[in-house]
């Protein structure tokens, strides 16, 4: 297998000769996301990565690619961990992250590097912070059938064959085996949850670089799994089983679960220390920098902030809205908009004419409490969030330091992401 490797956002050194067959990649069947696009011009083809990082078959079973995270630098590589767990201890934030990545498991699984493993990090962090949230509503009790082999009692259905072969030929008449129901929480449902909770912990022993954000949930989550024992548990029932989700945490949490162990390949040892085989995955790094940056200004303003209101074209991602403060805010996971010789002056009129149109969306003037003929003389303040490494992690106190020259209230802010 041939594994190219390549950023996110540039051409691919790929000849035209080995372009046949190829075809462009779509992130979840979304024809307006392109992972991998064909760029048509006189010289010839050329593949083209945009905002999307992971590892895809260019050519199935023959030619894989690897497109890394564009932002890491030569000495420090961004840690997209540290964004996940940011934005994901917010319990509401986590559940806009199920768009936030795609795995093929239909897909033959491409060999990597286990630094290039960008999607079973995610999944963890992901299934546990779920599973945090069932933990804290108690486990679900229900009915299960279960088999015992008894003494002198008498408890639900006698299993004629399988008394006949362990006890009666084996000459111990004293005992009968029954199938009766129980009620706890020994059920099938919460043993595959536990069995992806050890799938977890495996992983957390064999890399400890992940121990900041996986330890924690592990210790509250773990002793919930006392009475569910899974010793005998077959996983392959996870395929065949159809489950009854209690509720919606249960029901999430169960399909992580199922998605953690196919992952592994219903096997324990699948855990590898140096190369690992992983289904093509995308992770949509502009959805994660929307999640991360929505979980800081969560930190600073709380319920001042309102994720993705409904607008009469098209969803902001944020709005401020304070007794002092009303801005319309959008993030913008591009270099385009960092203060340096090459970019100084720049913007992409589209952003500018995108959110210029929320800021005078009938909507979302509502939303900031205008209506009638004020909202013909407002003029709504336009924040633009973008990446920058030379900038600070944490929200400035000032969010309108930095104006965009050309526009009549617009301006931009860098955020820094963190590194390993």
């Amino acid at each position: 297998m041939n594994l190219q490797q390549t950023f996110e956002h540039l051409p691919l050194n790929i000849t035209v000769d080995n372009l046949a067959n190829v075809k462009e990649i779509i992130f979840c069947d979304n024809k307006e996301k392109k992972c991998i696009e064909l760029k048509f011009s006189q010289g010839g083809i050329t593949l083209r990565t945009n905002y999307y990082v992971g590892v895809d078959w260019l050519k199935k079973n023959d030619t894989a690619i690897y497109v890394a995270p564009k932002l890491n630098e030569e000495t420090k590589e961004t840690d997209y961990f540290q964004m996940l767990f940011s934005c994901m201890k917010h319990s509401d934030i986590s559940a806009y992250s199920k768009d936030l990545y795609e795995i093929k498991f239909d897909e033959p699984y491409i060999e990597i590097n286990q630094k290039q493993d960008l999607i079973t990090p995610l999944l963890m962090i992901r299934y546990l912070q779920v599973l945090k949230s069932v933990v804290r509503k108690g486990l679900k009790k229900s009915y299960y059938r279960v088999e015992q082999n008894l003494s002198s009692k008498i408890k639900g259905k006698v299993l004629v064959s399988k008394t006949l072969k362990q006890n009666i030929l084996k000459n111990r008449p004293n005992k009968t085996i029954y199938n009766f129901e129980v009620y706890g929480v020994d059920s099938i449902e919460n043993k595959i949850l536990k069995s992806a909770l050890k799938f977890a912990e495996m992983y957390l022993a064999k890399y400890r670089q992940f121990s900041d954000y996986f330890l924690p949930l592990i210790s509250f989550c773990k002793p919930a799994f006392h009475e569910v024992d899974d010793k005998n548990f077959d996983l392959h029932l996870t395929k065949q089983t159809k489950i009854n989700a209690f509720y919606k945490e249960y029901k999430e949490a169960l399909d992580l679960a199922r998605m953690i162990i196919k992952r592994f390949g219903y096997n324990l040892k699948e855990i590898d220390d140096k190369v690992v085989s992983v289904p093509p995955f995308w992770i949509d790094m502009p959805k994660l920098f929307e999640l991360y940056v929505l979980g800081l200004l969560k930190e600073k303003y709380g319920k001042k902030i309102h994720f993705q209101e409904k607008a009469n074209y098209g969803e902001p991602d944020f709005l401020l809205i304070t007794e002092s403060e009303k801005i319309v805010i959008d993030t913008k996971y591009k270099q385009l908009y960092q203060d340096n010789e090459k970019n100084r002056g720049r913007y992409n009129s589209d952003d500018i004419r995108q959110i210029a149109g929320y800021a005078r969306d009938k909507k979302i003037l509502k939303c900031f409490g205008y209506s009638g003929e004020e909202m013909e003389n407002i003029v709504v303040d336009c924040l633009i969030i973008y990446p920058d490494q030379r900038s600070f992690e944490q929200l400035p106190k000032l969010l309108k330091a930095q104006p965009i020259d050309q526009f009549i209230k617009f301006y931009k802010m860098p955020i820094k992401l963190p590194t390993l």
